[in-house]
């Protein structure tokens, strides 16, 4: 994003973060000026995981959520789902606990 004082002085493309989860959406009604797609796909990664750690702060996250990045022409250049957003380390599983308790015998 550019330094308010250069806003403007660029003629840089404007894009647009939308919210979905497949039912709702959360339209971005102001878009963002950006300089590259690296930067759109910085940028979305970024919300998305500020979005996370929001629900994770309140105890429950929702993975089905994604966001689609349009431009001006309302095409969709870049989408993210969250759950490629983060990874997830799961505990031991059941079968795992019963192989280190074999091994420990």
């Amino acid at each position: 994003m550019l330094p308010p004082d250069l806003r403007g002085a660029f003629n840089l493309p404007r894009y647009f973060f939308h919210l979905r989860d497949g039912q709702d959406v959360l339209l971005d009604p102001d878009g963002r000026e950006l300089f590259s797609l690296d930067a759109v796909a910085e940028i979305a990664l970024d919300e998305a995981r500020d979005i996370i750690g929001h629900d994770a702060r309140v105890g429950r996250i929702k993975l089905d959520y994604h966001l689609d990045v349009e431009d001006i022409a309302g095409r969709v250049i870049h989408r993210l789902n969250f759950e490629d957003a983060v990874e997830l380390i799961r505990g031991v599983t059941e079968q795992g606990r019963s192989l280190a308790t074999e091994c420990a015998r």
